[in-house]
């Protein structure tokens, strides 16, 4: 970074070693009219060893979402707002897919982590290697899976496709605020919908929240309203919740956080109302009633095993997931 340029926006990396432990720092800055705003991402390189069984998934989902790694080909896609943890998805994927000893290339912008076994790429600012133009030489290296660290435009969306259509199973990562949003997303980058049916297997929607200090958890009771919002003909006073007190050991009660999720499996169901143009609410109606859990749900289940609060639910969830 140059720290003589304080009129626009710029990005940058730092190192830092820290109870004899090595720790990256993401840089971004950001001018306002009362200066620069920083922002510091702390990258652990722990998660560069992260297992799909310490990302926070049920069972049942965790089950699904492994048995789609093991497709030969097609396309994966991982969505979530920026900080919902997708990189560490992405990488306890990769971690996993790599013991199947197939060839593992990685397209990132930046590469955050190294893992070992895997050849990563990373965009540089170059006209000559974008996304799209780098996924193009990929499929040159003959691999069998590929991540795509983001999917930002239709010349990317296609290609990726494509490769997904070829004999290659693809990871990649949107922006979007539900699983099945993911879909309306892509058609609206141009891709048609029979290339969709035909190429995605699945989409997993990812959030983040805070977990309770296993210290000071106690039980609490919520108000009743809030309860009952939650879980419509649940009686509130034979509901048990937990929340942190706060100890030395936390902040306000947390520490750490997990993640919740929903995946939805793109299966001929899914891929009939695709082909017919159907909305958002419908894909998602259709995948719940065959047993898809969606982020609320994931994170209800949570509150009730005292693994979050009901304040985190309400926090990072909206009320019609």
């Amino acid at each position: 970074m140059d720290i003589a340029e304080k009129r626009i926006p710029q990005d940058g990396r730092h190192t830092l070693k820290f109870e004899d432990r090595e720790i990256d720092l993401r840089i971004s800055s950001f001018p306002t009219i009362n200066g620069e705003k920083m922002v510091l991402r702390i990258l652990n390189k722990a998660l560069a060893k992260t297992s799909i069984e310490d990302l926070g998934m049920g069972e049942e989902t965790r089950n699904e979402f492994m048995r789609l790694l093991k497709k030969p080909e097609g396309m994966l896609v991982v969505t979530g707002p920026t900080g919902s943890g997708k990189t560490s998805t992405l990488y306890a994927t990769l971690n996993y897919t790599k013991a199947m000893e197939k060839n593992l290339v990685t397209l990132e912008d930046p590469v955050e982590l190294e893992i070992e076994g895997v050849n990563q790429g990373q965009v540089y600012d170059h006209p000559e290697f974008s996304f799209a133009s780098g996924l193009r030489a990929i499929l040159r290296q003959d691999p069998n899976i590929i991540l795509v660290g983001e999917v930002r435009d239709k010349e990317t969306a296609q290609i990726a496709i494509q490769a997904a259509l070829t004999g290659h199973l693809v990871l990649t990562t949107l922006h979007t605020n539900s699983a099945a949003a993911a879909i309306p997303r892509l058609i609206d980058m141009g891709i048609e919908p029979y290339l969709l049916t035909a190429s995605l297997v699945g989409i997993l929607a990812q959030r983040l929240v805070r977990v309770i200090c296993p210290h000071c958890r106690e039980e609490h009771h919520a108000p009743d309203e809030m309860v009952r919002s939650l879980l419509a003909n649940a009686d509130p006073a034979s509901v048990k919740l937990y929340r942190g007190k706060g100890c030395p050991r936390c902040t306000n009660g947390y520490k750490s956080r997990t993640g919740i999720f929903e995946l939805l499996t793109v299966d001929d169901e899914v891929q009939r109302l695709i082909s017919r143009g159907a909305q958002t609410p419908e894909v998602r109606a259709k995948a719940r009633e065959r047993g898809m859990t969606t982020l609320r749900d994931d994170a209800i289940r949570k509150a009730l095993a005292g693994v979050t609060t009901i304040d985190e639910v309400f926090r990072v969830t909206f009320v019609d997931m």
